[in-house]
């Protein structure tokens, strides 16, 4: 959903801010875990309600994860590990996260909410897995409304709201659990489109 202009720009102003880290020799894998642990006090700030804090956390952690591969690119210390240890702390981050909302609502007794936010973290990983899981097999399946930055963003900006807003939390949660669900369905079908298209031509 984010305009493919934007995600230039913001990849572009990533690169200048990290060259400096850069030429001072810091490793995108550090960066990453940095990231990561961040992740996790913004998973406990949210169990506890703290919610401004635990949105600048998140948001911030969110910049973390934009950084390291900005990083990678301009110091060509990528690696194929890096990418495979960037993945797999995104899902960690996430799921981080969305355990401290459950925790936090189960404190609430709001079953309903926890159900929502159980959804969500469901379908944000069968986002990711479908992707993964086409491009194992050589697909390409990068399409989908409501991919991660979308989800990190529309999550961040809703626990900005202070406690008398938690309306706003909670719808955004229930939106979230429906559009990545979604979006997973949309993946199922474009890769059936592809194999079917890919098998029609090799006939």
């Amino acid at each position: 959903m984010i305009h493919p202009g934007v995600r230039a720009w913001a990849q572009s102003a990533m690169e200048a801010l990290v060259r400096p880290l850069a030429r001072l020799g810091v490793q995108p894998n550090t960066v990453t875990t940095i990231g990561f642990m961040l992740s996790l006090v913004a998973a406990a700030a949210v169990w506890q309600g703290a919610w401004p804090w635990a949105a600048i956390l998140m948001l911030l952690a969110s910049a973390f994860d934009m950084l390291d591969g900005a990083l990678a690119r301009v110091s060509h210390r990528g690696t194929t590990f890096g990418a495979f240890f960037d993945s797999t702390l995104d899902r960690l981050s996430e799921g981080a996260v969305g355990l401290g909302l459950i925790g936090y609502f189960l404190s609430q007794q709001d079953d309903i909410t926890v159900i929502g936010t159980a959804i969500m973290l469901v379908g944000a990983q069968m986002v990711s897995y479908t992707r993964a899981r086409a491009e194992g097999l050589g697909l390409s399946c990068s399409v989908g409304w409501f991919q991660r930055p979308e989800r990190v963003i529309a999550l961040g900006v809703a626990l900005l709201f202070p406690v008398p807003m938690i309306i706003v939390l909670k719808a955004v949660i229930w939106l979230l659990a429906v559009l990545t669900m979604l979006t997973t369905l949309q993946r199922i079908l474009h890769v059936r489109y592809q194999t079917r298209e890919s098998q029609r031509l090799s006939h």
